[in-house]
């Protein structure tokens, strides 16, 4: 499986139409009601973020693990500004319609509202690797984990460009923090031995 389909489920609820970035969830695992530890109502954005965290952290379930990624991206989702809400919207019907340019443009707009809302720069990571802007698309995955280095999409990303531009090693440490923020990844897991292995045979 394309290293780059977890980059894209991570960018949280993308257009279905950017079918070459598939969802990294198990179909099964989006039919199933998965329980989620219920955060406290007296907890801030922050301290509910780093709760599902830690919850991840030590889910060893892929189905239940998935649930929870999902909530945090539903987290990530939102802005907190309704403006920025509204154009990260028009950003995904752009994509959606092939608008490219239209989608950086509002996307640049969010980030320039709110530079220090993740999803703004992973969405524009995901659409510069879409066309092939490798270099911009590691710019943006930088960004993302200056402001959350536990984002799993992004670092998914960065694995992804790094194996296909020939990296293999600094792709399998990014697998490798990919899995110490989000270890039921099964697909994750598939990832980073499938480069072990090619690792050592190269070295033998």
């Amino acid at each position: 499986m394309p290293a780059m389909r977890f980059f894209a489920m991570a960018c949280a609820a993308l257009p279905l139409s950017i079918v070459l970035l598939a969802s990294a969830l198990p179909a099964a695992a989006a039919e199933k009601d998965v329980l989620v530890e219920q955060p406290d109502a007296n907890l801030s954005p922050k301290q509910h973020i780093d709760q599902l965290f830690a919850q991840l952290k030590r889910e060893r379930d892929p189905d239940k693990a998935s649930g929870i990624a999902a909530e945090i991206r539903a987290e990530w989702n939102d802005s907190g500004s309704a403006t920025v809400n509204l154009l990260m919207q028009w950003a995904d019907k752009a994509m959606e319609e092939k608008r490219t340019p239209a989608a950086l443009d509002f996307i640049d707009q969010a980030i320039a509202l709110k530079p220090d809302y993740v999803e703004s720069w992973n969405r524009r990571a995901t659409l510069n690797y879409t066309v092939d802007s490798y270099r911009k698309a590691m710019s943006d995955i930088e960004h993302v984990l200056d402001i959350e280095p536990r984002h799993f999409g992004a670092l998914a990303g960065m694995a992804a460009i790094l194996t296909e531009t020939g990296n293999d090693q600094a792709a399998l440490k990014a697998w490798e923090r990919f899995l110490e923020v989000y270890p039921a990844n099964r697909n994750a897991q598939e990832q980073m031995n499938t480069l072990s292995e090619k690792l050592a045979g190269s070295r033998t």
